[in-house]
């Protein structure tokens, strides 16, 4: 749980950005993000550097290459650990000019992280402001996963607060009920195909580690629980980075959180590759018919998106499958073809145990 005190310092941090020009919750939390991947890669960094002093070999995997960038700076004076220790100018130039064209040019590596870096903007606007949120993140316990994954949670729910960005964040609670209801197994493979901040999949993993706890004694469970359990899709770039980080601070080292458009065309649906599916999909009314995957028409010929987003998940579950998702209640009472034959489909062909 979070103290009091470090309530108040994402407060004034909170603060700093607003009086610093930046309003929007979701650009504040997208910079802080940025800087937690930053010392998240000094911290792998470390342990590397570890490993190769304890087997006496190389390092097997140099994030911070020697020598300098382009422009001349030295790697190792972006490491968050030499970082936080600069005057506000010094520590402003190096992560503007230096760290950020840095993280973009890791975009190119297969990490899912560094992959949602290839576009990163620096906009924290002044010195000062930067020097505070560096200060308070290094005096966060991050060696804590419970601490750092209930604080960017509280900076999550700022988001929820900010009203018109409300609809990216499913209360907290409601996400708890559904995941316990289908009670994730050791074996499962979930997925949120309108994943936003990750926060379904985040609970799902903490249900997990609460209630199986011996698949970390595993190391196969361990391995699928870290590299292959968890799969989100958003096709908002911003919401796949913070859903991405979301998910590395709680203790989920490698989760697939990727863009995609889950009803396009352009992507093509995965049948029947998910065990368990938890979603609160963007219902927005109806969409255009040429742009809409042709495998979901098969299912339902609409343009309404509640109805194909129901399609999507029926398409992506595998035989015995489960999934727990919200829906608005047109699906229920709207008596429209469409509508009589997605619910004909539930009720039929599928063992729908509550509404």
């Amino acid at each position: 749980m979070l103290t009091g005190e470090l309530r108040s310092q994402v407060d004034r941090l909170w603060d700093s950005f607003w009086t610093g020009g930046i309003s929007n919750p979701l650009k504040v939390v997208e910079q802080i993000t940025y800087l937690l991947f930053l010392k998240r890669l000094d911290e792998l960094q470390t342990l590397e550097e570890n490993k190769s002093q304890r087997l006496g070999k190389p390092i097997e995997r140099e994030i911070f290459p020697a020598g300098k960038d382009a422009r001349g700076c030295s790697y190792a004076d972006m490491r968050w650990s030499r970082l936080k220790n600069q005057s506000p100018d010094r520590m402003f130039t190096l992560v503007s000019d230096h760290v950020f064209p840095f993280l973009r040019e890791m975009g190119s590596t297969n990490n899912t992280y560094s992959k949602l870096m290839a576009d990163a903007q620096f906009e924290i606007p002044k010195a000062a402001v930067l020097t505070n949120i560096v200060d308070l993140l290094d005096q966060i316990p991050m060696e804590d996963r419970d601490t750092k994954g209930d604080l960017y949670e509280y900076m999550l729910g700022k988001i929820a607060s900010a009203g018109v960005s409300g609809q990216f964040r499913t209360p907290r609670h409601i996400i708890k009920l559904m995941v316990e209801m289908v009670e994730p197994t050791a074996k499962d493979t979930i997925c949120d195909p309108a994943s936003g901040t990750c926060g379904f999949l985040m609970v799902a993993g903490e249900y997990l580690r609460d209630n199986k706890p011996e698949l970390f004694a595993d190391a196969k469970a361990r391995d699928h629980f870290h590299n292959s359990m968890f799969n989100g899709y958003d096709f908002d770039t911003t919401m796949l980075r913070i859903g991405s980080m979301n998910m590395l601070l709680h203790g989920v080292e490698n989760a697939d959180i990727q863009y995609r458009d889950s009803l396009s065309q352009d992507y093509a649906v995965e049948d029947e590759k998910y065990s368990l599916i938890l979603a609160n999909p963007p219902f927005a009314g109806s969409l255009n018919k040429d742009d809409v995957a042709k495998d979901l028409l098969k299912v339902v010929d609409t343009k309404s998106t509640e109805l194909l987003f129901l399609a999507l998940f029926l398409k992506l579950l595998k035989p015995g499958g489960r999934a727990a998702v919200i829906v608005p209640d047109g699906v229920l009472f709207k008596s429209s073809k469409a509508n009589k034959e997605i619910r004909r489909m539930l009720v039929e062909e599928q063992k729908l145990d509550a509404v």
